[in-house]
């Protein structure tokens, strides 16, 4: 007979099991791959199979290698064209190599067009622009990013603004500004400065040293003005230092601009002795052979080629610093 007051048994619970750290959340686990792995065209598990590894490479080359050809053919068109005669480069079909390399003409080059001159000229005006262009835009984007003025973002976007405007629909103003500047009635024409003044001011090098300069942090120029530090130095002191990157790649940008220039020097330096060497390459072409021509070319793209071996880390460093903080 049962007993009435016996109490019923309770269910007894089995106990939950602890979770196991080694499994994931499919949520999670998706996170975890994708923070370790870029989304690419070609998946990873395609790339590690034989066929799609082979095939992924062979493509990758054959891209390189014709990016490459089609960059590098036009220098080695006009370096081959200097050393083949003037019948070779008449010839059609044309030939990829000179029948019979001649590279004395080389040196004729060099005296017919005065390379000597032309190139001493260029790089006259190049320093004097490379100057003006560090002391006007150095200290724009210093006083934009630092100084705070009025209207600062305002005055930038004019800055930028001017970025979409076509070189030649300004060129005729500003050849008339240089004609006759306004106020100070200077001529400029045949002188340096008219390649320099325009030159200073360039809305693009403003832009990529504020950017530069905003990553410096404001704890540095609040300990200079505690110290009593006024502003021009804490620029020279502290800023340019720091900012060497940027500044190599400010000054490299506008050495080329001022060198690979045409259409405003051949407008303000008319005088055949104070002509940049693109200018008076074309000013002379008419009356030299077509080889001399393109040894002339090869001889004048000589410094920007060295120029870009020798900076081509600082110019990529200087781009992309400042573009993230931390």
């Amino acid at each position: 007979m049962l007993n009435a007051t016996a109490r019923p048994e309770r269910a007894t619970k089995s106990p939950t099991p602890a979770p196991d750290p080694r499994r994931k959340e499919p949520g999670k686990r998706r996170g975890a791959w994708a923070d370790g792995h870029a989304r690419t065209i070609v998946s990873p598990l395609e790339l590690k199979s034989r066929w799609g590894r082979k095939i992924y490479w062979a493509l990758l080359t054959a891209v390189v290698i014709v990016f490459t050809l089609v960059f590098v053919f036009p220098l080695y068109w006009m370096v081959t064209g200097a050393m083949k005669t003037g019948e070779e480069i008449a010839r059609m079909p044309p030939s990829l190599f000179p029948a019979s390399p001649d590279l004395s003409v080389f040196a004729d080059a060099w005296e017919l067009f005065d390379i000597g001159t032309l190139l001493k000229n260029t790089l006259f005006y190049a320093g004097g622009a490379w100057l003006f262009a560090l002391a006007v835009d150095v200290s724009a984007a210093y006083a934009l990013s630092k100084l705070r003025p009025m209207f600062g973002n305002v005055i930038l976007a004019g800055m930028l603004a001017t970025l979409m405007i076509p070189p030649i629909v300004v060129m005729i103003p500003a050849y008339v500004t240089v004609t006759d500047v306004p106020v100070f009635g200077w001529h400029l024409l045949n002188s340096p400065w008219a390649i320099w003044f325009p030159v200073a001011a360039n809305g693009f090098n403003i832009f990529l040293l504020k950017r530069f300069f905003d990553s410096i942090p404001n704890e540095l120029l609040e300990a200079a003005e505690i110290d009593g530090v006024p502003p021009w130095r804490v620029l020279v002191s502290i800023i340019l230092p720091i900012s060497r990157p940027i500044l190599g790649v400010v000054s490299i940008f506008t050495v080329v601009a001022v060198f690979k220039d045409f259409v405003w020097p051949l407008l303000v330096l008319p005088d055949s002795e104070k002509m940049t060497i693109s200018v008076g390459l074309s000013q002379t072409a008419g009356a030299v052979t077509q080889n001399q021509i393109m040894a002339g070319l090869v001889i004048a793209s000589v410094p920007m080629i060295i120029v870009f071996f020798f900076f081509q880390r600082s110019i990529m460093a200087g781009l992309t610093a400042g573009s993230l903080k931390g």
